[in-house]
């Protein structure tokens, strides 16, 4: 009943504890908390060597009363007869601490006492048979044993005793085992102090200051993340401390660098927009005069004329897309099933052709097939595609006289993957085919440009929004023509 009540009392106490450190975890860095660990883990180890620490003293302390017993007992046996006087007998037990001795052996059995051995004990101990959890138990008991009653305590013999039996006072030995407690828990707390101070040393120099390091410089560099000084120079460590470091190091450079690149490209591109701008307007008003061309009827004026009208729309169509690009901000897409079907066949009024175009759209959908997009971003993206394999099979483009096939003509087909987990749409053309130098950049802006005069935007765009719809657009090989490849996967759930 001791020991019950002994743990209910360390869980109430225990639970505040908790509570408590879960309210300071806000405001304790990771040295406070690593120091009230180490202080919870080396009182628990101390309590769990403790509590057998003090049983054992117990122990020692009545097997020392059964040895004393025993030297009395050896006494009695050679004093004559087997008779000591009263004084002797007194002597003898104030040795041993003890009221009475009893002692076996030989068939015989032998009392040494004085007159005020009581009838009734409060505890019996039979040391030959106590183990570690009755020693625990023990201690309970003698702590909370009466005082005004005896106890009887058993062990083993020697010398031709069979058995040493002894009655003493309970409160000598509880008084004992009392200081003992007081004297180990005094010296296990300053042990457990000083062992907790040296693992908090070691921890805060090994772990907690270099953590402290990388985020000052993490907090020192966001504040100025294109300075080359706020690059943390990593330590000689080899542990994963040591490689965060290196890896910490490796980042911030290379954001450092690319934050500066894109500053100045920020600054060339805000130059950029404004000449082109004004480039823009002074297009506009050539291609307002070259207009007044058409009605003088000078042979030379009539030939260069069409050419210069024509290199003047892509110089003004080239600005445009330029402006356009550099202050699109996508939106985020309203993804939905809506008809595929609708959505191809407006791409013939999209493509750009001329009314006097022999180039043939063939759309190739079936019936009921929805997609999961946002249908203003992928008719978009698909309007991109096709101006773009327009322009490649309008005439005089590169390669337009090695054509295969005499009818030019652009494919878009559109079915469900192979996986059956989205839907597949096929844009394809049988001109010349796009060169080695347009497909390395194929999807970047203003270097996938496969003709004269072309900025690259337009596939930049088509594969920004494919991606912003979830999808993913690629170029396939093919032997003739040039094919993109559009899947989009189905909506989840």
């Amino acid at each position: 009943m001791g020991v019950n009540s002994r743990v209910v009392f360390d869980q109430d106490v225990a639970a505040p504890d908790v509570a408590a450190a879960r309210g300071l975890g806000r405001h304790l860095g990771l040295s406070g908390r690593l120091f009230l660990l180490t202080v919870a883990f080396v009182a628990v180890i101390e309590v769990l060597v403790y509590v057998p620490t003090v049983a054992n003293y117990r122990r020692m302390w009545l097997s020392d009363r059964i040895a004393a017993a025993q030297v009395a007992a050896l006494v009695l046996d050679a004093a004559p007869d087997q008779r000591v006087s009263e004084s002797l007998a007194q002597r003898l037990l104030a040795g041993v601490g003890a009221r009475a001795i009893v002692v076996q052996g030989n068939g015989t059995r032998r009392l040494l006492s004085d007159e005020s051995v009581p009838d009734a004990v409060s505890d019996h101990i039979d040391l030959r048979e106590e183990d570690l959890i009755e020693s625990i138990r023990g201690v309970a008991r003698t702590l909370m044993a009466d005082g005004t009653r005896p106890i009887r305590v058993i062990g083993h013999g020697r010398d031709g005793f069979d058995l040493v039996e002894i009655l003493i006072d309970c409160l000598p030995v509880r008084d004992a085992v009392t200081a003992f407690a007081i004297r180990l828990a005094l010296s296990s707390l300053a042990i457990a102090a000083a062992v907790a101070g040296l693992i908090f040393l070691v921890l805060q120099r090994a772990i907690v200051r270099p953590v402290r390091r990388l985020v000052h410089n993490i907090t020192e560099f966001a504040q100025d993340p294109e300075a080359s000084d706020g690059v943390i120079v990593p330590s000689r460590r080899t542990d994963e401390i040591g490689h965060a470091e290196v890896a910490l190091a490796q980042m911030e450079a290379a954001l450092a660098r690319e934050l500066r690149e894109k500053r100045h490209l920020a600054d060339l591109g805000l130059s950029v927009s404004k000449i082109n701008d004004e480039l823009r307007n002074l297009l506009t008003t050539a291609q307002l005069l070259s207009d007044r061309l058409d009605g003088v009827a000078d042979p030379l004026v009539q030939r260069v004329a069409p050419r210069l009208v024509a290199t003047l729309d892509r110089a003004i169509r080239f600005c445009e897309e330029t402006l356009a690009y550099g202050r699109a901000t996508e939106r985020n897409p309203n993804r939905r099933l809506v008809p595929l079907a609708p959505i191809i066949a407006e791409q013939a009024d999209l493509s750009g052709r001329e009314r006097d175009s022999d180039i043939v759209i063939r759309e190739i959908c079936p019936n009921g097939l929805r997609i999961c997009v946002d249908p203003d971003q992928f008719s978009r993206a698909l309007a991109n595609i096709v101006r773009n394999a327009v322009q490649a099979l309008a005439p005089p483009g590169p390669g337009y006289e090695a054509m295969t096939r005499t009818d030019p003509t652009i494919t878009i087909e559109a079915r469900r993957t192979g996986t059956g987990a989205g839907t597949m749409v096929l844009i394809s053309d049988n001109g010349p085919g796009l060169p080695a130098r347009a497909r390395e950049h194929l999807f970047s802006p203003f270097k996938g440009a496969s003709r004269s005069g072309g900025t690259g935007l337009g596939l930049a765009i088509a594969s920004e929004l494919i991606q912003l719809n979830g999808g993913t657009l690629s170029l396939d090989e093919t032997p003739v023509g040039t094919r993109f490849r559009i899947v989009i996967p189905d909506p989840v759930g």
